[in-house]
């Protein structure tokens, strides 16, 4: 992010969109816009961008996009959807730019190719496809790899007077809960199997009141899926198959699933930092996986607006992992309230018993990361904590390999130190893990050490416990403190 001039929060760009100013330059026209068109308008001062088929002039957006002008520049003119697809998709672009809607991109016209050749190709897709040629290239790669589902995923379901079972074979050998996700509510039942960037999904449509039960084996990767029949009738059909039913494609096509989760406490943790619990919805289960993220969604001033927040604990792990009363029922969210924040302020303005909206998972990070390692490094800075609490409690608990694990915590004062109880009694109870707390504006009572991330205060922390051995490093804060780390 960079700093906004005042006057250009998002809230100020809500205002002006229910101004009844033309932001659009074309007094309310819809047109369709030809390439060449498109590629017309790629300066500051005359910018459109393409997003999924959707051109928008995003001129007046300019000035209040906190990513900065230059990265709105860098798809001026083009279409700009792999782009956001990789910086921020969870971005609700529709409602946030829903005034600055230009028109559809015109529809290329297909020539079909003629002869042989043609024949040719498709009877080569078939061939490919019958002996299993995944290393086969090209213009059909991806049709090819989308075909794979009907190989490795399907599913089948069966029932008794009382129970229905919806069995999903995936032949993943490393399947377990935090790769499955089901939804129960809405009159759709929907349940998705994760694998790396790609998902697998029975999506149905139906009015469901059921107790659900998820049984997973592990190492054939069989997913089952329980539901209890609200009246003891001989099913016909497993429901209306939903648009994405039975569909195994990459996530970043899918868009974000949410679902509404109840507030059921808020403790404060420091002066500005509170920790919030959400409950699941009845029939939904949901497990963040270590060092993934979520999305909550909330409806400011008629726009709908997102925000990425990394899921904790309820408190460090000292002689235990997450209570298993809850495990799998609550989200946790360690977040900070912002003055002038205008999402934050929503979230704190909510009563307990007040919904709000989470996302499905997101994320990269893998847990082979740690379990490879031998020195763990967690380099953080202010709510850049929350990352680092799962994956303290994975790293002593489940990593045995771990020599060291040294969190390297940054923060303006001690008030604003997250949990320094708790990190200082850890330390305490395992000789493995170490904390360093460093302020940039300490008091005079500090004794502690004090700057700002840079390569002489690292060089001081981030050593090898031996010779040779292997590290792994996390950063987590604003972006200037995260580039500087990397550096």
């Amino acid at each position: 992010q960079v700093p906004l001039k005042p006057g250009r929060s998002l809230m100020d760009w809500i205002r002006l969109t229910k101004s009844g100013q033309d932001l659009t330059g074309l007094k309310g026209r819809l047109v369709e816009v030809t390439e060449d068109e498109l590629a017309k308008h790629n300066k500051k001062e005359d910018c459109w961008i393409c997003i999924r088929g959707f051109v928008y002039n995003v001129t007046p957006y300019m000035e209040y996009h906190p990513g900065g002008e230059d990265e709105l520049m860098k798809a001026a003119g083009t279409d700009g959807t792999d782009l956001f697809h990789q910086v921020h998709r969870w971005v609700n672009y529709e409602s946030m730019l829903k005034e600055c809607l230009v028109g559809r991109m015109a529809v290329k016209p297909f020539a079909a190719p003629k002869g042989e050749g043609f024949k040719n190709e498709i009877t080569s897709i078939m061939f490919y496809y019958k002996v299993l040629n995944i290393c086969f290239l090209g213009a059909y790669q991806n049709i090819f790899f989308s075909l794979l589902h009907f190989l490795f995923y399907s599913y089948d379901w069966f029932q008794t007077d009382n129970l229905v079972t919806i069995v999903i074979y995936t032949k993943q050998k490393d399947m377990n809960a935090e790769l499955v996700i089901v939804d129960c509510q809405d009159k759709r039942l929907r349940g998705e199997i994760l694998m790396d960037d790609h998902s697998y999904l029975v999506e149905i449509g139906r009015y469901c009141n059921f107790a659900i039960e998820i049984n997973i084996a592990e190492k054939v990767g069989k997913v089952e899926i329980v539901l209890k029949k609200k009246d003891n009738i001989h099913w016909k059909m497993l429901g209306q198959p939903l648009e994405s039913h039975n569909a195994f494609i990459k996530r970043t096509d899918r868009g974000l699933f949410y679902r509404k989760c109840k507030l059921v406490s808020k403790k404060e943790v420091t002066h500005d930092t509170k920790l919030f619990c959400l409950m699941l919805p009845k029939n939904t289960h949901l497990r963040v996986p270590t060092g993934q993220h979520v999305y909550l969604k909330q409806i400011i001033a008629g726009t709908e607006v997102v925000k990425p927040y990394t899921p904790v604990l309820p408190l460090l792990p000292l002689d235990f992992k997450e209570p298993s009363h809850r495990g799998g029922t609550h989200i946790y969210l360690m977040i900070k309230i912002y003055s002038c924040g205008l999402f934050t302020q929503a979230l704190d303005h909510l009563q307990i018993g007040d919904y709000v909206s989470v996302s499905n998972p997101e994320g990269n990070f893998k847990k082979s990361q740690v379990q490879t390692s031998e020195d763990l490094f967690l380099l953080a800075a202010g709510t850049g904590f929350t990352p680092m609490v799962k994956l303290l409690n994975f790293a002593l608990t489940e990593v045995s390999c771990l020599w060291t694990v040294k969190l390297i915590f940054f923060n303006k004062t001690e008030d604003d130190i997250l949990w320094r109880n708790q990190l200082e009694q850890l330390a305490l109870k395992d000789e493995r893990f170490e904390v360093q707390f460093i302020l940039s504006q300490p008091t005079k009572d500090w004794v502690g050490k004090q700057g700002k991330i840079s390569s002489s205060l690292l060089s001081e922390f981030v050593k090898r416990s031996r010779r040779d051995s292997k590290v792994l490093i996390c950063i987590c804060g604003p972006t200037p403190f995260t580039e500087q780390g990397v550096q």
